[in-house]
């Protein structure tokens, strides 16, 4: 397969017109795969006439094209047409303030638009049409742990250390950048990181190549790039082209060091197929016909899978038949957490069945007793409810469990969470009006209170899922569902589960998994404390 050709313009500042018939040029003469537009695609002084053209088909965009909000807010036409759709009009798709794209060449976009506001301290911006982002926007987007284009309208501090090519001392003044993109390049190691000058400059720093994770992995080198806005008047460059070789490993002549100072990060993967936690807003199948996701991983690179050669097995807690738990990677509570209440490990775990499926029912039949359907879903109940009866017992009835799935089609494995809380907020019915005002405000459809059966699973469709339970001690609580059906073009926030909770036990600061990453040396402790503690409970042992 060739390599992707992609062409990047500048901010076009509400220049829709002569950017588009010059984009409608360069494309008959090279066939690009893709076109990215960095910077302010629009102003607010962009002419209404000029978007009613855009959004009635009569201004053609003539190739797909990607854009992210700049320093100014979109236009409310734009905003209100983005809000539910977001292709803008054929060939021109918004991909969002904060988010994870791959286009239908494989390519890995990762963006993060608008300036850094200062005034928030914590939490993830909302409104996508604002052209602000905060410092959790764009930590959390080091949760896709890599990227072919990184697209930022904000520069990396320090990028331009250890570079040859010269930076105006005027420019240099404009310049308007964060820590926090250099971490995220950083981390990202992307193969370009695109973004815009303030000012009428075009820079384009030498290719710098990040630290090593491995001895015997090739080498991740990122060039910078940030363009001039197209068409202005000292005719610097608003346009650069290229083709992206994902295969190519060679070192290009004059790189330098990295200008970050980094140290040396333990290697993550993939974050839409990692064992232990789902992570930022990947986008899958946006743009119909247009776009096709690469197949997923197999069960060999699957990282719930026990056939994958790189598993972390110290952290695989018990192994049954059909399915089996781990203690989860950057849990939410600590080991201390729930100290007062008798647990001396994190009480965070995941259960995991053995099949490499996207659903239960999509392992088969989900009425023959002997299918691996119903077999599979029969122990990762039993699984569930001997880790319940364990933290209820452990804790002298002071702790129940919250447990969720997110049941999509299009998964890669299907996984079960439980927690553990504080009962009295199960019992009390706290929790439970957590999670149905979370999905309110995230204008998520309304929860339903209702059992799934495993029968009826298959009809029922996409959902997202969580069990309330909680055992007093003496008057058995058996429990309570709560269902959100899903659309299966429904943008869900994958990390749902993990935020109410957080919020519920005051640990906020540890929303993101991959900021509350253990040493080998602390996972296997947790481990060794559960199994002691689940010895009793685990019918594995039998």
């Amino acid at each position: 397969m060739a390599a992707p050709k992609i062409i990047v313009l500048g901010s076009l500042n509400g220049q829709l017109e002569p950017a588009f018939k010059k984009l409608a040029t360069l494309h008959a003469k090279n066939s690009f795969s893709l076109a990215i537009l960095a910077g302010d695609v629009f102003t607010s002084s962009t002419e209404d006439s000029m978007i009613s053209a855009l959004l009635d088909g009569s201004l053609e965009v003539p190739l797909p094209t990607y854009f992210t909000i700049g320093t100014h807010s979109l236009p409310s036409r734009i905003a209100a047409k983005i809000e539910n759709d977001e292709e803008v009009c054929p060939n021109l798709h918004f991909l969002g303030k904060r988010s994870t794209t791959k286009t239908s060449d494989g390519l890995r976009i990762v963006v993060l638009g608008g300036l850094l506001d200062t005034n928030v301290v914590g939490g993830q911006s909302k409104e996508q049409h604002l052209p602000f982002h905060t410092e959790d926007d764009a930590k959390s987007l080091k949760g896709a742990n890599n990227a072919d284009i990184l697209l930022t309208s904000m520069w990396p501090s320090n990028v331009w250390n250890g570079s040859k090519a010269v930076l105006e001392p005027s420019n240099q003044a404009v310049i308007q950048s964060t820590q926090t993109i250099a971490e995220l390049c950083a981390t990202l190691k992307p193969r370009y990181h695109l973004s815009t000058s303030a000012g009428a400059f075009f820079y384009e720093r030498e290719p710098f190549v990040h630290p090593s994770d491995s001895d015997h992995e090739p080498p991740s080198i990122t060039r910078f790039i940030s363009m001039a806005p197209f068409g202005n008047e000292a005719k610097a460059k608003a346009l650069y082209a290229f083709a992206l070789n994902k295969t190519d490993s060679s070192v290009p002549p004059g790189v330098t060091s990295s200008p970050f100072n980094t140290k040396k990060r333990p290697r993550n993967d993939d974050p839409g197929f990692s064992r232990f936690g789902h992570h930022n807003n990947e986008k899958h199948g946006r743009h119909g016909k247009r776009r096709r996701v690469s197949p997923p991983p197999g069960p060999d690179r699957c990282y719930f899978c026990l056939s994958n050669p790189n598993i972390a097995s110290h952290m695989c807690c018990s192994i049954g038949d059909e399915a089996y738990i781990t203690t989860a990677k950057g849990p939410l509570p600590t080991s201390t957490t729930f100290a007062d209440q008798g647990l001396n490990f994190p009480g965070h775990f995941i259960i995991i069945p053995l099949p490499h499926a996207p659903t239960i029912p999509s392992m088969g039949s989900t009425t023959d007793t002997t299918s691996d359907a119903v077999r599979t879903y029969n122990e990762m109940t039993r699984f569930r409810e001997s880790l319940q009866a364990m933290i209820s017992c452990k804790s002298s009835h002071k702790l129940g469990a919250i447990t969720w799935e997110i049941s999509r089609d299009r998964n890669v494995h299907i996984i079960w969470q439980l927690i553990a809380l504080p009962a009295a907020m199960i019992q009390n019915g706290i929790a439970e009006a957590a999670f149905r005002v979370e999905a309110e405000n995230q204008k998520y459809p309304t929860f339903q209170t209702r059992e799934i059966s495993l029968e009826n699973q298959a009809s029922f469709g996409d959902y997202f899922r969580v069990w309330f339970w909680a055992d007093n001690g003496e008057d058995k609580i058996k429990g309570k569902s709560l269902v959100m059906p899903l659309a299966s073009d429904t943008r869900f926030d994958l990390q749902f589960g993990r935020r109410v909770i957080a919020k519920l036990l005051g640990l906020e600061k540890r929303f993101y998994w991959q900021e509350c990453e253990q040493t080998v040396d602390e996972e296997e402790r947790d481990v060794e404390a559960f199994r002691e503690a689940f010895k009793e409970w685990d019918f594995t042992l039998e």
